[in-house]
Order: structure tokens, then sequence, then C-alpha cells
């Protein structure tokens, strides 16, 4: 039975540095990574109606840190450092991608992965790796090719079954859809997959966790 959230009333929890410093591990997050690029922070503010709620920067790759909402009690969306990263010191670039790298092999509430990539530019070698990642681990992944309202319709369509031709390949549970955050444009599939994702059985922390 899938369950209707609304997505509106999402409000900012914390920011952490690593795993360390998230809350326990219980209930639902469904994580958003991508280049630094991709347009994460404008494709969760178009989920959430708010203007921002997630941080929108001129300068790709300030996102540092792993951001928590929470959508309603248990049900968390998680904004991942961006991949690929801007012009950065080679030192923050190793600590980011470790932060990244243990949330997303070790976070036992993680339950579906969102993929933002610029529909122009798709399936580059860090996003390959995201997406075959995710697929090895048996976790469910929404590739959402952002930025759709840049091109003409036909050239958005031909990219569309270019990706969907390639995850045809890797296997697993792998979604495409072209997405605009400016035309609202794929908006009612991520919600719709959100809301199965987050309509999963809960994971409950044991007594040792919640003590």
């Amino acid at each position: 039975m899938t369950t209707s959230y609304n997505y509106h009333m999402t409000h900012f929890v914390m920011s952490a540095p690593d795993i360390r410093h998230l809350p326990v591990d219980t209930g639902i997050e469904v994580a958003f990574a991508g280049r630094s690029n991709a347009g994460k922070s404008s494709a969760l503010n178009t989920l959430t109606n708010q203007k921002s709620l997630a941080r929108t920067s001129k300068t790709p790759g300030r996102t540092q840190l792993i951001n928590l909402f929470e959508v309603e009690d248990g049900c968390r969306l998680v904004d991942l450092p961006g991949y690929g990263y801007a012009e950065v010191p080679e030192e923050l670039k190793r600590k980011w991608q470790k932060a990244l790298g243990e949330y997303l092999q070790k976070r036992d509430s993680l339950k579906g992965l969102v993929v933002l990539m610029d529909i122009r530019h798709p399936m580059k070698d860090l996003d390959q790796q995201m997406v075959s990642w995710a697929v090895d681990v048996s976790l469910p992944v929404l590739i959402l090719l952002t930025k759709a309202d840049k091109l003409a319709s036909g050239a958005r369509k031909a990219q569309l079954k270019e990706v969907r031709e390639f995850v045809q390949d890797v296997g697993g549970d792998v979604e495409v859809e072209m997405f605009s955050s400016l035309k609202k444009l794929g908006i009612d599939k991520l919600r719709a997959r959100l809301d199965h994702w987050f309509s999963q059985p809960q994971i409950v922390p044991d007594e040792d966790s919640a003590q």
C-alpha cells in the first residue's frame, strides 16, 4: 500500500560532516546524489515547493555536508555532497568523497537513491559508478535527467532513450525520467517514486542502538 506524502511540509533537520554525526539509523531515507552542477538543490526546492529549503549556489560544489530534511516522522530526504567537484583543494575532495562513500555503504535506513544528471551531459564516469554501485547493493535508483527545458523535444527524447538503453545493460531496479525544475517536468514521477519508497516497512532501532 503506497501512501501519498506531503512534501510541502518538509523541513531542514541538520547538516553533518559524516555519518557519525547523523541521527540514529532508523526510519527511511532517500538520498539525492549528482555532480555539483546537476541541479540537486533546485530539484529539492521544486519537490517541496519551497524556494530555499536547499540552498542553490552560484558556485557548484559548495555542498560540503550531508544535509537531512524530514518529510514526516521517520521519513527523510538526504542531500549528499556533489561529486565531480568545482575547484576546491584536493584534501577537501577526499574528505567529501569519504563522507559520501560511507553514507552510501553503511546507512541501513537508505532505501532509494535519486541520481541527478544534466540531460545535456548524462552518464559521466562518476554517474556510471554511482548507478553501478547502487545496482550491486540492490538499492533502487531513479535517474532524473535535469534541465530538460534546455533541449528541444526531439533531443530530449533521444537523450532519454540513450540513457534508458544504458541502464538496461546495467540491470537492477533503475528508472530514468526527464526533469525540469523550471517547467515542473517530471515532478509527479519523482513524488510517486518517493511515495513508494517511503511506504516500505521502516527500519526500527534494536535495543542496543536505542539506549
